[in-house]
């Protein structure tokens, strides 16, 4: 263990940058302290308990709905559309999937705002190219975060180059924390060439500036606009795809869409706007549609239905078995939500068609209608981008040089193994225990149904589905989980993703805490593949067992070392974070 002990010395000295305990967004919410054995003892109450840290938001959304820098962005937005310029959003982990969501559910709107009004097909295929997502890692990174590629702006930077940012465009840098290094590479890539540049981020900005050099950089640079969307702790401690996402896609979606609303009223007579079923709202209104959506899913009959779906996944699961979710329009999301499980709670992540090694995730997700290339880019809205670099590039961009003698396959070859297509899948049916569940959003539910029954249905054990809409509706499945919610048409059905969003984060995060990856409030079923993780990691286990920090970063890494020559010859390996934490506690008892 000498060389974990060399690494642990080397993070505790070297490392300070990423030490991000004081961090609002790495703190532990007061709320939640007993989550895990809420949850256990009362499914119900641990659900609202959860549900009751996502109701801080709307007071905050309030205020920064109003803000100066709220309405700049609007502007900035607009000015683009108007000039012919390009919005780049940025991000990493869950804010790159954040991101990768803005420009598909941009791209699909004026995909089918050509097939509504034919007059203005022309401008819609032009419009249609005036977004584009950078996520770290590129968007093979939607199934799994690229260990390291978070650690490094210049990173951030080459990427933002690749994808071509020219002067005058408009980057929005979007990072939970406020100070993901890739993430702020490209708020000053974007600078360097001239674009306007916004920062957003859910710390508060003071603390941000008082704790983390590189983000009081950013803080300090007048020429780049803040937007602080700081709520508070989330839920579980540090996971930051709840809260703080939801917040960055409710404010950032709001304001690219009102500014898409705007341009449209400069282009579109008023008749066009009825025939193609658009309304003008105000940011007040974006406040209570979100405010009546939390409503509506905290009703009683919607915790029952997050409770039953709950339980349905906890039993596959402690049978080992496999859940494949089958969905159309709300596949992103529900990628999303599925692949942020295996690094928050350390469950398998995805595997690729062929690799017959590797253990098999616990859920997947599949389109009935299409096959796994035409899935990827109806998904996307595009054709995948993939990053190719070579030794080369990591060694221009001064890469450690295990990336530079082994880079990672990150192309659309690797990306397509991954099949999220309606092709079979006889891995996922032939386990223990194995689930259909259908996710239907909106109107798609009894086509959906059909399709995905006739496609996939007799080889599975068990079938359930998930409908979330404004009317009830019937299902000839196992089990239906219902959850009755008005869906307003918008332009980037921004309401459609939210609800899922907040339906799917729910359920997965009291699945995972009966299953035993959260103690209290804390993720201790984490998996450290950066240089924030294992800072985190380590908080975890002092917090848990209350020894030192450098104590709990020394057993975290040496914790790590054993999990890794583990993972050489097991199928599922423990976390490192709940090893040192059971080494310590046994230690404790002996003394």
């Amino acid at each position: 263990m000498s060389d974990a002990i060399e690494k642990a010395k080397n993070f505790l000295s070297e490392e300070r940058a990423f030490r991000l305990g004081e961090l609002t967004t790495e703190s532990s919410h007061p709320k939640t302290l007993a989550l895990s054995e809420t949850i256990i003892a009362d499914l119900l109450a641990g659900i609202r308990l959860l549900q009751s840290v996502d109701e801080e938001i709307p007071p905050v959304a309030e205020k920064i709905l109003q803000q100066d820098t709220f309405q700049q962005l609007v502007e900035v937005f607009l000015n683009a559309l108007n000039s012919g310029r390009r919005i780049f959003f940025t991000g990493c982990g869950a804010t790159g999937r954040l991101s990768i969501l803005l420009e598909a559910a941009w791209r699909r709107f004026w995909r089918e705002i050509k097939s509504k009004h034919r007059n203005i097909s022309a401008m819609a295929t032009e419009m249609e190219h005036r977004t584009f997502s950078v996520m770290a890692g590129g968007d093979f990174a939607l199934i799994k975060s690229v260990e390291g590629f978070e650690d490094f702006p210049d990173f951030g930077r080459y990427q933002l180059i690749q994808a071509g940012v020219q002067p005058g465009d408009v980057v929005v840098a979007i990072s939970e924390g406020g100070e993901t290094p890739f993430v702020i590479g490209t708020a000053w890539e974007g600078l360097d060439t001239g674009a306007y540049v916004f920062f957003v981020y859910n710390n508060p900005t003071a603390m941000l500036r008082r704790c983390v050099q590189r983000s009081r950089q950013v803080i300090q640079e007048p020429r780049i606009l803040k937007l602080d969307l700081t709520t508070g702790p989330m839920a579980i401690t540090g996971s930051t795809r709840m809260q703080a996402v939801t917040t960055e896609l409710l404010i950032v979606g709001s304001a690219l869409e009102i500014a898409l609303l705007q341009f449209l009223q400069n282009v579109l007579p008023a008749s066009d706007w009825t025939q193609l079923g658009l309304y003008a709202r105000s940011t007040q209104d974006y406040y209570q549609l979100f405010v009546d959506l939390l409503t509506q899913l905290s009703s009683n009959a919607a915790v029952d239905a997050i409770a039953s779906a709950t339980e349905f996944e906890e039993n596959i699961y402690s049978q080992h078995g496999l859940i494949t979710y089958v969905t159309d329009s709300a596949l992103l999301d529900v990628l999303t939500d599925t692949t942020e499980r295996s690094p928050t709670f350390m469950v398998p992540p995805f595997r690729k068609h062929g690799d017959i090694r590797s253990p098999q995730s616990w859920a997947f997700v599949k389109n009935p209608f299409l096959s796994t290339q035409e899935a990827w880019r109806d998904m996307l809205q595009r054709e995948p981008r993939g990053l190719e670099w070579g030794p080369a590039v990591y060694k221009q961009l001064n890469a450690p040089s295990a990336l530079q003698g082994e880079p990672p396959a990150l192309d659309n070859a690797e990306l397509y193994k991954f099949r999220i297509g309606n092709e079979p899948d006889a891995a996922r049916t032939d386990a223990a225990d194995s689930a259909l569940t259908i996710v239907a959003v909106g109107n798609e539910t009894e086509h959906l149904i059909r399709k995905s029954l006739e496609r996939f249905g007799p080889v599975y054990k068990k079938t359930a589905t998930i409908i979330i809409g404004p009317s009830p509706a019937t299902s000839h499945m196992d089990s239906l989980f219902q959850f009755c919610c008005d869906l307003p048409d918008s332009p980037l059905q921004l309401w459609h993703h939210l609800a899922v969003k907040l339906v799917l984060n729910t359920i997965s995060t009291a699945t995972m805490v009966r299953m035993g990856r959260v103690m209290g409030n804390a993720m201790v079923w984490l998996s450290p593949s950066n240089k924030k993780l294992i800072d985190r990691g380590s908080r975890l286990i002092s917090q848990v067992t209350k020894c030192g920090y450098e104590e709990a970063c020394i057993a975290l890494h040496q914790t790590m070392q054993e999990v890794e020559s583990r993972s050489q010859r097991a199928d599922e390996v423990p976390s490192p974070v709940a090893l040192a934490i059971e080494r310590i506690r046994a230690k404790l008892e002996k003394s």
